[in-house]
Formats: structure tokens, sequence, C-alpha cells
């Protein structure tokens, strides 16, 4: 089991986090946001929290709210993520009506490892499903892989093709549908990919309507994805952000196909550690490699 965190990620940093909340940096801009994870108390006073933070997101229900402006900034900004001294991405980040901003820090960990892995590729192709703004997807591209994007919702499709050119990139695969028919047809199609990298939502809609639960439908799309894996060379990671999703789960989904193609397959949490020394939990994590 390995605990994983970005590391030399100047661009952002996790200041504190408590009382369902967490108070980040994020190249210029600190914001105030909930985190469900957060059970125990602040460590830095409110007031502090408040001094600091540009901007909080103030609940109305449980998928929405709205930002409360403390300090001037603006409405969309960007951060960037440098893999080494000569290659790095940009990313366009923004104020949403459902707390998020356009990335999730935890993830360039993944970004990194994708980047490392596919570098030594030559003609990789990667699949980045349930794909949102798409950093794995401009990292891929910036390693030089043949990158297919797969998101059910149009908006952050459209939001991850703007990091694409922010990023001095093009030539990403872009695709509106929904994760598990893709992987179905696919299959059908006998096509194969050297890197593979899903973070599945607990729920979600696909672009007609399909439904998505994460227990429910996990198995038969892992099942389905390993089908699309080169048995000679991969790098597969699949993420669970769930409050209560263990590391063992993927294992279990994992394990099997590891073991018959010799893959090396690891298990772990991602987490990032706070300004004020508290660490928070972000979700489980498995891959295999080979």
């Amino acid at each position: 089991m390995q605990l994983l965190t970005p590391k030399n990620f100047n661009d952002y940093e996790l200041i504190d986090c408590g009382d369902f909340e967490k108070l980040e940096r994020f190249g210029k801009y600190i914001t105030i946001r909930p985190e469900p994870q957060a059970v125990w108390s602040k460590r830095y006073d409110i007031k502090e929290w408040e001094k600091l933070a540009h901007v909080k997101f103030i609940p109305k229900s449980s998928s929405s709210g709205d930002w409360k402006m403390l300090k001037k900034m603006p409405e969309q900004w960007t951060i960037d993520y440098a893999f080494n001294s000569s290659s790095k991405i940009t990313l366009r980040l923004g104020l949403t009506s459902f707390k998020h901003v356009g990335v999730f820090p935890e993830q360039a960990v993944n970004w990194q490892k994708i980047y490392t892995f596919l570098s030594q590729q030559k003609g990789a192709k990667f699949l980045n499903l349930f794909a949102y703004t798409g950093a794995a997807s401009v990292a891929a591209r910036a390693a030089g892989a043949d990158v297919t994007h797969v998101d059910s919702i149009k908006q952050v499709v459209t939001w991850a093709n703007e990091n694409m050119q922010k990023s001095n990139l093009d030539n990403i695969r872009w695709l509106v549908d929904d994760a598990l028919k893709f992987v179905k047809k696919e299959i059908r199609r006998g096509n194969k990919y050297q890197g593979i990298i899903l973070d599945p939502p607990a729920f979600g809609h696909g672009p007609n309507g399909e439904k998505w639960k994460l227990e429910d439908n996990i198995n038969e799309m892992m099942q389905s994805v390993l089908e699309l894996v080169d048995v000679n060379s991969h790098l597969l990671i699949l993420n669970a952000y769930s409050l209560g999703f263990s590391a063992l789960v993927p294992q279990n989904l994992l394990q099997p196909f590891a073991e018959k193609h010799n893959s090396n397959l690891q298990i772990g949490e991602l987490y990032l550690t706070a300004k004020s020394g508290v660490q928070l939990p972000l979700g489980v994590w498995g891959s295999i490699e080979k």
C-alpha cells in the first residue's frame, strides 16, 4: 500500500483543512471550499482563513452554490504544472457553480506517472475515461502519445480543449460519450491502448441519460476496460474517490489481469499535506504497469 502526494507542484498549496472545508492556493489566488473528508477541526483560526482567502464557496444544495468574493480576483485564471525543467502543461481554472475550479491537484501524482511512462513509449495510444477537464489527457499528449479523451459532459470537454491549447499542444481526440458504451465499441473495433486512466465518479449520467453508480457499475467497466489493454506494454490507473472504498477494491478488480499477464500491481491512497501539518485523504487508487 502506497500513500502518494504531489511533489514540486509550485502553483498549488493546501494551506489548511478541517470542519468540512479546505483552504487552498491555486497560483496567486486562495479559495475556501467544502471538503467532506475533513472531519477534524481547523488548525488555523477561521479569521486567518478569511484574511488569506480571495473567495469562499457557499453551498445552496448538495450539488450547487455561489462564490462569495472576499478579495478581488478574476473568474478565470491559469496555473502550470511542470514535469521537468523543459516540459510543462497549463491549466485554465474557473469558479464553477458546483464548487470545482477545474483541477483535482492530488491527481498530479498520476499526471507525472503518465508523462514519465509514455515518454518512454514511441507511438503509444492513451485513453482517458471520465476525463473531466483533461489534465491527464494533456499530460499524455505532452509526452507524445496519441490521446483519446472521453467524457459525457460537452462543457468540460470544451474546457479540456482549452487546456490543450493553452499548453501549446494539439491533436487530442475529443469525444462526448458514455464511458462504458465507448469502451464496448472499442472492444468491437479491436483497439488496444498502452496507457489508460479512469477516474469514475460515485454517481453520474451519460450524454443520453445513462446512469452510473460506482459500486454497481465498476466491475463491468473494469472487465471491459482490461480488454483494451496492450498486454505487452501498459500503464493503467484506476482512481476511486468514494468515502466508502478501500484500496483493496482496485486491487481485487485488477489482480486477475496482473497475475495472468505478469503485470506490476500497486494500490494505495492519494493525499495532500497542508501547510498546517494535517493530511487530507483524497481517494484510493490501483495501477498495473508492464
